[in-house]
C-alpha cells in the first residue's frame, strides 16, 4: 500500500484506537493510541485496517529469518524490531558502514520504514535506532556519550517508570545518570538500573534467537548472486573444507549436515545428507552433496550459503569389523561410503542391515542393526539353506497332497496355481519351549514347473486339527 495513508486499529474497551500508522499518516498528526474516529477526521481519505492478532509477530519473525543472511544470530524485538549480533560479520560486506547500509537499503526497497544502528550493546543500538539524531554507528566504548542526550524512553523502560521520571523533570538520560545507584533504586526500582547497565555493557543481555546456531556451522557470503551448478559446487567444497578442518582438529566427524542457500528473492533452499558413521572426509561428503545439487533451485541467485552439522560424533579408526561372520576387518571405508551414497540417493529408510539373534522361528532369528558399528552377539546359522527373501509374516496357502506327510503336489498362492516338480525336506523347527507352547513347523524347499523356488512349511503334524500350509520365503 505504498503511497496510501493507512492505520491499523484494534478495539480497546468501548472504543477503537490506532495501533500502527505509516509515515504519510504520522506527518498529518495521527499517532498511535489515538481514537480511530479522530484519525479519520484528520485524514479524510484514510484507509483503516483491522489488526489481526499475532500478525505483527509473524511478520517480525519472517523478516528475522530473512536477515539470517547477514548474521546467524537474529532475535525478534517485538512489536517492531530486530536485534542482530553482527560480531565478525561486517567485514564480509566491506565494513560496518557498508554493512548497515546494505541491510537498511534492502529492507526499504521491500517497502518497510527502517532505521538501524550499530553499537557494542543491544540496548545502545536500540536507543540510537529509535531516538538518535547522530551517526548510527557508535564506536567501541562510546555508549555513555551516545546515550546522554536521549530521552529516558531510549532505555526501554516501563510506562510507569517513564511517567515518574517525567514528573520529576528528568527529560534526558544525562539528567539522572550521575545520581547514586541506591537513590535511583529506591525511587524507580531495579529495572532502571538493569536497563542502564545493559545499555552500557555492564550487564549481559541474552538474546532469544529465532534459530539457535549449531556449534558446528560455516557461512559463505557471495560477492555476486550465484546461479550456476559449478558455482554451487565450489561453494559446497569451500564450506566442507573449512568445517572438516575444524572437525578433524577436534577428533570429530559429522553424521548429518544441512546446506542452506539464501536466495535474492528471500527464499531459503536446502539439502541434507547423512552418514552411517562419523566422518570428516571432505571428498566423500562432497560426493553426497553432489547428488543433491540438481534439486537446488537458485532462482535469481543465492547470496549466502551456510553449512550446519547438527549431529557430530567422535571419529573412530578407519579399520572396523562390520558384519563379516569371521570378524575380518575392512581396510578402508569404501563400504560405508557406498552405503552413504545409496542412503542419500534412495533414502536411508530403504537400506537395512540385520544381525542374528538366538531364536528358533526364522522371522524372529534376525534383528535390525542400528548402525554399521553394531556387532552380532551370536553367529549366523549356515548349516541349512535359507531363502534370499524372507516374508515378515508367513502367508497361508492352499495345497494338494501326494501323501499326507510328504510335500504337496501343488499349491495355490494369491489365485495362482504352482505345480511342484522338486522338493527337499522336511526341516523341522520347533518352538522355543521356554517362550511359548504350540505346534512345530516342517519346512520344504520346493521348485515349481517354471523353475521358481519357494520355502513352504506345514504348521504341526498332518493329523493335527490346526495343521495348515504357509509360504515363508523365496529363493533366488
Amino acid at each position: 500500500m505504498k503511497g496510501v495513508p493507512f492505520i491499523i486499529t484494534t478495539p480497546v474497551q468501548n472504543r477503537v484506537v490506532v495501533t500502527a500508522t505509516n509515515l504519510l499518516v504520522e506527518a498529518q498528526g495521527v499517532t498511535v493510541g489515538m481514537p480511530a474516529a479522530d484519525a479519520k477526521a484528520i485524514v479524510p481519505d484514510l484507509v483503516v485496517i483491522d489488526e489481526i492478532p499475532g500478525q505483527a509477530a509473524k511478520l517480525i519473525k519472517a523478516l528475522g529469518e530473512w536477515c539470517i543472511r547477514y548474521s546467524p544470530l537474529v532475535a525478534a524485538d517485538l512489536p517492531d524490531g530486530l536485534i542482530l549480533d553482527v560480531s565478525g560479520c561486517a567485514h564480509l560486506w566491506g565494513g560496518e558502514r557498508a554493512y548497515l547500509k546494505e541491510i537498511v537499503t534492502r529492507l526499504i526497497s521491500k517497502g518497510y520504514d527502517v532505521r538501524g544502528a550499530m553499537a557494542d550493546t543491544a540496548g545502545t543500538a536500540w536507543a540510537i535506532a529509535r531516538f538518535g539524531k547522530i551517526k548510527p554507528i557508535i564506536g567501541p566504548g562510546m555508549q555513555t556519550d551516545a546515550l546522554l542526550t536521549l530521552p529516558p524512553a531510549a532505555l526501554r523502560l516501563e510506562p510507569a517508570i517513564l511517567e515518574r521520571l517525567q514528573k520529576l523533570g528528568f527529560y534526558t538520560i544525562k539528567s539522572f545518570m550521575g545520581i547514586g545507584r541506591s537513590v535511583l533504586r529506591r525511587r524507580f526500582g531495579q529495572e532502571l538500573l538493569l536497563r542502564i547497565d545493559q545499555a552500557l555493557g555492564n550487564e549481559n543481555e541474552p538474546l532469544q534467537l529465532l534459530h539457535p546456531v549449531e556449534p558446528y556451522t560455516e557461512r559463505l557470503p557471495c560477492l555476486e548472486p550465484i546461479r550456476t551448478a559449478t558455482a554451487i559446487e565450489i561453494a559446497i567444497k569451500t564450506l566442507l573444507e573449512n568445517l572438516c578442518r575444524r572437525l578433524q582438529s577436534e577428533g570429530m566427524g559429522m553424521r548429518t549436515a544441512i546446506l542452506k542457500g539464501y536466495r535474492v528473492d528471500g527464499r531459503i533452499i536446502q539439502a541434507a545428507i547423512g552418514t552411517s558413521k562419523a566422518t570428516h572426509h571432505t571428498g566423500h561428503l562432497f560426493k553426497l552433496f553432489e547428488l543433491k545439487i540438481a534439486t537446488l533451485a537458485p532462482g535469481l541467485g543465492i547470496e549466502l550459503f551456510t553449512l550446519e552439522a547438527p549431529k557430530v560424533e567422535e571419529v573412530e579408526p578407519e579399520q572396523e569389523a562390520l558384519w563379516s561372520p569371521e570378524g575380518c576387518s575392512l581396510e578402508d571405508s569404501s563400504l560405508t561410503e557406498l552405503l552413504d551414497k545409496l542412503a542419500n540417493k534412495i533414502g536411508a529408510g530403504n537400506i537395512h542391515r540385520y544381525l542374528p539373534q538366538e531364536r528358533y522361528w526364522p522371522e524372529q532369528s534376525i534383528k535390525p542393526a542400528l548402525s554399521v558399528k553394531d556387532k552380532p552377539a551370536t553367529t549366523w546359522r549356515t548349516g541349512r539353506p535359507r531363502p534370499s527373501l524372507l516374508l515378515n509374516r508367513p502367508e497361508k496357502i492352499e495345497v494338494t497332497f501326494r501323501l499326507p506327510d510328504y510335500p504337496p503336489m501343488l499349491f495355490i498362492y494369491k489365485g495362482e496355481v504352482h505345480h511342484i516338480n522338486k522338493a527337499d525336506g522336511p526341516e523341522r523347527i520347533e518352538r522355543e519351549w521356554w517362550a511359548d507352547q504350540g505346534l512345530h513347523r516342517d519346512y520344504y524347499m520346493i521348485e515349481d514347473n517354471e523353475g521358481r523356488r519357494y520355502w513352504l512349511f506345514r504348521l504341526g503334524h498332518y493329523t493335527d486339527v490346526e495343521s495348515a500350509w504357509y509360504l515363508h520365503g523365496y529363493f533366488a
